[in-house]
């Protein structure tokens, strides 16, 4: 009867974001309450598990994501998000824009969210294209493949993020395991799959045509905009690398570095350095920095509320105990975990669209599993991520931000964006299977 109530409580939160258009947030809370009556929870227990639910997966996560956003915020809002798309397509060339629009969507991806990341890059994707008379979505496909492998699969971004702190895994490995799952996924998806899309017009767009920017800001340098892009991700590594070229390290220095190498520390020490060199440096003050930072939370505030209904969910699963119960039956499937993660994240995704509310619903159900199988929790992270990234189609918000900003037909649309997402899920996974036989 158990698995039975939390089929019905998937299927009805599949039901209310997908086709009643309620707010994520307040159907994980609605959906949470449900099952939780239905799995026997007394009534007068019930806010004890929905505040213990928010405050066990908000407590890891909150200033990670905040300080993320803040960080991807300065790096658009100064600039240097466009400096490293320039520093690359001429370091790549015409003949090799392609490649240089896809590196830039990937250093930029890192600190910015998917949507930001989206509108900041499209014009210049339209401005390479009309300087170099290339069809746009053959150029700009590469770069759009790269943001949504990490908004996927990398850490500082909400979903990984979070699915790191449900399965208790650890962030310094998601991004090592990441990075290495992510860069076949990027090539497949972007320039090689793109090779077959040169015959893709796109529709009359007039939008970036006079793209030209008319500020007198003054624009961070080359090294200081991608060094600053990409410092949680060399401090991440450094710190998880460190203990392990340096085993016989004191305990004093081996402290400082569990301290620095703490994730919101980490994001701190990138934010402060970017106060500096995006903004201090570039002539703002700090009254300006401060009102970026705080656009930058209101940005997140709704992201923030998913990934606490997501917490909730799981936590009426742990205090029913049928958490115990699903581990026990899906480790009986003839199915690895991490195959059968995937394809829960897909399925969902399918459903409601959203790769951060597919991953955080599949986390609930899947969080027994991972505990009880034994398997490497960073790579469950990775598959989920990857599965979360399956099936964008109608009811996807990336998918129709393509096909207007581009002009697309429908089919078009499908042709292009849809197989582009469906190869970074599934790279995403053989990626994540070959590492699992290899560690």
């Amino acid at each position: 009867m158990s698995f039975v109530i939390i089929l019905f409580s998937l299927a009805l939160l599949i039901v209310l974001i997908s086709y009643f258009k309620v707010n994520a947030f307040l159907a994980f809370l609605l959906v949470s309450i449900i099952a939780g009556l239905g799995l026997g929870i007394p009534l007068d227990n019930l806010p004890q598990s929905i505040n213990n639910g928010i405050g066990s997966i908000m407590k890891s996560l909150t200033l990670i994501i905040v300080l993320g956003a803040m960080l991807g915020k300065l790096v658009a809002e100064s600039g240097a998000a466009g400096k490293i798309a320039s520093v690359m397509v001429g370091v790549f060339g015409t003949k090799y824009v392609q490649w240089g629009l896809m590196v830039t969507g990937f250093i930029v991806g890192i600190p910015l969210f998917y949507g930001i990341g989206f509108v900041l890059l499209v014009p210049l994707i339209f401005s390479v294209a009309y300087q170099y008379k290339l069809p746009a979505v053959y150029i700009g496909l590469p770069m759009l493949a790269a943001l949504s492998v990490t908004h996927g699969f990398l850490p500082p971004h909400p979903s990984p993020v979070a699915l790191t702190s449900l399965f208790n895994a650890n962030l310094g490995m998601v991004l090592i395991y990441g990075l290495i799952v992510a860069i076949p996924a990027i090539i497949l998806a972007g320039p090689v799959f793109c090779r077959f899309l040169k015959n893709i017009k796109t529709g009359e767009v007039t939008l970036f045509k006079q793209n030209t920017q008319t500020t007198n800001q003054k624009i961070p340098g080359k090294f200081s905009s991608i060094f600053t892009a990409i410092l949680p991700v060399i401090l991440l590594i450094l710190v998880t690398v460190i203990p392990y070229c340096f085993p016989n390290l004191h305990e004093t220095p081996l402290k400082i570095i569990h301290f620095i190498g703490d994730p919101s520390v980490v994001m701190l020490i990138a934010v402060l350095v970017a106060t500096y060199t995006l903004g201090l440096k570039q002539g703002k003050s700090i009254k300006e920095i401060m009102a970026i930072y705080e656009e930058a939370v209101k940005d997140i505030a709704m992201i923030l509320l998913i990934i606490a209904g997501s917490g909730i969910f799981k936590q009426v699963m742990e205090d029913s105990g049928v958490s115990h119960e699903l581990a026990v039956s899906l480790l009986q499937l003839p199915v690895h975990p991490l195959i059968l993660g995937w394809v829960i994240a897909a399925i969902i995704r399918g459903c409601v669209g959203s790769a951060t509310v597919a991953g955080l619903t599949a986390a609930g159900v899947l969080i027994p599993l991972v505990t009880q199988s034994g398997i490497d929790a960073n790579l469950m992270v990775l598959a989920v991520g990857a599965g979360s990234l399956m099936f964008s189609h109608v009811n996807d918000a990336g998918f129709w931000m393509f096909k207007e900003y581009f002009n697309l037909s429908m089919k078009d649309t499908l042709k292009s964006w849809s197989v582009m997402e469906a190869i970074v899920a599934i790279v995403g996974l053989v990626g994540v299977l070959i590492l699992s036989i290899l560690i």
